[in-house]
C-alpha cells in the first residue's frame, strides 16, 4: 500500500472518528461505543481497498470502453510525448508539470482553480482544464487521477469534504467536455499532502490545490 492510500484510509478514519465520539453520561468522558469502532475499522479498510484498486479498476473500465492498452516498450515514449505536448499548452498557466517515472503530474495551485471554502471552478480555470483536456483527449491511453488537496485551516472533516468535492468538480467538467467517465478516479486528500507549510499564508495558497496523476494504461 502506498502512502498516499495510506493516508486516504487514516482521512476517512478520522472523519469516522471525529463524528462517532460519544460523551459517557458517568464519566463526562468521550468515547466510542462497540459500533461505532466497528464502523471506523470498517470505513478505514474500505477506504484502502477502495483507492488501491481504484486505477485499476479504470483502467478495466478505460480497456472495455475501447480505448486499449499500451504495449510495455512504448510507454516511455508515449508519455514523453504527452508531456511535451501538457508542457506547451500549460506554459505561462502557473501550473507544474512534474515526470514520476512514466506517469505525469499536474499540479494546479489554489490561486486559479477554486475561491477559499469553494468547489465551483473559477473561470480562470476553464483554460487550463480545456488545454489539459484537449491534450488528454489525443492521448487517451492513460487513466486520470483527480485529487483534492486542502490547507489545515479548519476541521479535519471540512477539510475531507471539500477536497472531495474540489476533485469531483474537475472530472465532472472534464467529463463534460468529452473525456470518457471510464477513465476518471477522483480523490480527496484535505490537508494529509501539504507541499508547503502551513504556518503562513503563502504556504497555504501552495497547499489548497488540485493534482491531475496520468497513468499509463498497459496490457
Amino acid at each position: 500500500m502506498t502512502t498516499r492510500w495510506l493516508r486516504v484510509a487514516a482521512s476517512v478514519a478520522a472523519v469516522v472518528f471525529l463524528s462517532a465520539c460519544t460523551t459517557n453520561p458517568y464519566t463526562g468522558e468521550r468515547q466510542l461505543s462497540k459500533t461505532a469502532i466497528g464502523t471506523l475499522v470498517g470505513a478505514g479498510a474500505g477506504a484502502g481497498i477502495g483507492a488501491l484498486s481504484g486505477r485499476d479498476r479504470a483502467k478495466r473500465a478505460a480497456i472495455g470502453a475501447g480505448i486499449g492498452a499500451l504495449a510495455g516498450g512504448s510507454v516511455g515514449a508515449y508519455m514523453d510525448v504527452q508531456e511535451a505536448k501538457l508542457r506547451e499548452q500549460l506554459a505561462g498557466t502557473g501550473v507544474g508539470v512534474l515526470r514520476i517515472g512514466d506517469e505525469i503530474e499536474l499540479v494546479m495551485p489554489g490561486n486559479i482553480t477554486f475561491a477559499t471554502n469553494s468547489s465551483d471552478i473559477q473561470s480562470d480555470f476553464y483554460r487550463v482544464l480545456n488545454s489539459v483536456g484537449l491534450v488528454l483527449s489525443e492521448y487517451d491511453k492513460t487513466v486520470v487521477e483527480v485529487s483534492g488537496h486542502t490547507d489545515n485551516t479548519g476541521s479535519v472533516s471540512y477539510n475531507q469534504t471539500l477536497s472531495e468535492r474540489r476533485a469531483r468538480s474537475v472530472a465532472s467538467y472534464l467529463t463534460s467536455h468529452g473525456l470518457q467517465p471510464q477513465r476518471l478516479v477522483t480523490l480527496g486528500l484535505g490537508p494529509n499532502e501539504p507541499i508547503a507549510s502551513n504556518a503562513n499564508a503563502e504556504g497555504r495558497a501552495q497547499n489548497r490545490r488540485v493534482e491531475l496523476r496520468l497513468v499509463p494504461i498497459t496490457s
